[in-house]
């Protein structure tokens, strides 16, 4: 097996794990979803498996206190998402969410794969091969959400004071690897073109 691929398979399921381990954190202790539950059998089979029904965008799980770790700026507090990373899309009709979102995940999985599978491994790509893997592990930790139960779980709250204009949309490990991947997809882009274009510079124009 290349070594890209051992890096995929390495950096997506550590993304996952981390990903599912703090929803599990965050609902364990800032919730009352695992009320009565007496171990961590049962436990798991509640963050397992499907939230009990509310109304459309009531909150299903009550949850504690935030726990905050500045007043004015970070917190950490249970909050549910049933749209796209960050809140979005998450007014559209469930009819049409719930496909949409499987459609999109299933999408971007393959996606992502065939555009690694392309990658050559050289050291030009490095921040493709680094990124790729990233989106990825992001991508799966919200579907598996969304899969289980119908929504996701999200908890880092960036916020100014206490003013809603200037507070970030809550999100996840899965959202920050998202966005992370991004980043040196963008950055992976630039880079290759400057290669290309110093190494189009270098070739002599032929004679006249």
């Amino acid at each position: 097996m290349q070594k890209k691929w051992v890096l995929l398979v390495a950096v997506t399921a550590t993304i996952i794990a981390l990903d599912q381990w703090t929803k599990y954190l965050v609902l364990r202790d800032l919730t009352y979803a695992f009320e009565g539950a007496s171990d961590f059998g049962a436990r798991l089979k509640i963050f397992t498996h499907d939230a009990p029904q509310a109304g459309l965008y009531e909150q299903h799980y009550r949850s504690k206190p935030p726990y905050v770790i500045s007043q004015d700026f970070f917190r950490f507090r249970y909050a549910e998402n049933p749209g796209a990373a960050f809140g979005l899309f998450r007014n559209l009709p469930e009819g049409l969410r719930g496909p949409l979102f499987h459609l999109v995940s299933i999408g971007a999985v393959f996606l992502i794969l065939h555009y690694f599978r392309k990658l050559q491994g050289t050291k030009q790509e490095a921040w493709a091969i680094g990124g790729l893997p990233l989106v990825l592990g992001g991508a799966i930790g919200n579907y598996i959400d969304r899969l289980s139960r119908g929504f996701v779980i999200d908890f880092i709250d960036a916020h100014w004071k206490e003013d809603p204009s200037l507070a970030w949309p809550a999100f996840n490990i899965a959202d920050s690897a998202i966005v992370v991947g991004v980043i040196m997809l963008f950055i992976d882009s630039y880079v290759r073109k400057e290669v290309k274009d110093t190494k189009k510079a270098a070739i002599p124009e032929p004679a006249k």
